[in-house]
C-alpha cells in the first residue's frame, strides 16, 4: 500500500488496508517460488552479463593481436616466456641461482664510510666541536 493512501486514511489498521483492496497475507508456497523465480532470473542475467563482457574482450583481443601483428609487438607473456628461457639457458650447467642484476647506485661505488662520530661532530656547534676534538 502507497505511503499517500496511508496518509489519506490517517494511519489506519492493516485490515482497513485489505479492504481497500491492498495488500493480502500470501501463502508461503507462493512466496518460496517466487523468490526461487526471483534467484533464477537474477542467475540468468549475471550469466548473460558475463557472455556479454566476453564477447567484448574477445573483440577487444583481436584488436589487440591485429595491433600486434601490424607493428611486430609482441605478447607481455611470450616476452616474459622467453626472457625466462634465456635465463635458464644461461645459468643452465651451473650449480647456484643465477645472479640477479644489481641496480646502479648499490654497491657498484666506493663510498667513504663516515663514523657515527663524524656525523655528530657535524651537527655540534664549533665551541662542543673543539672540545670533542681534543
Amino acid at each position: 500500500m502507497n505511503f499517500v493512501m496511508k496518509q489519506a486514511l490517517g494511519g489506519a489498521t492493516k485490515d482497513m488496508g485489505k479492504m481497500l483492496g491492498g495488500e493480502e497475507d500470501k501463502d508461503p508456497e507462493a512466496e518460496k517460488e517466487k523468490e526461487e523465480e526471483r534467484q533464477e532470473a537474477l542467475r540468468q542475467q549475471e550469466e548473460e552479463r558475463k557472455a556479454k563482457y566476453a564477447k567484448m574482450e574477445a573483440e577487444r583481443e583481436t584488436m589487440r593481436q591485429g595491433i600486434r601483428d601490424k607493428y611486430g609487438i609482441k605478447k607481455r607473456e611470450e616476452a616474459e616466456a622467453e626472457a625466462q628461457a634465456a635465463m635458464e639457458q644461461a645459468s643452465e650447467g651451473s650449480l647456484t641461482r643465477p645472479k640477479k642484476a644489481v641496480p646502479a647506485g648499490c654497491g657498484d661505488e666506493e663510498e667513504e664510510e663516515e663514523s657515527i662520530m663524524d656525523t655528530v661532530m657535524k651537527y655540534l656547534p664549533g665551541p662542543l666541536q673543539d672540545m670533542f676534538k681534543k
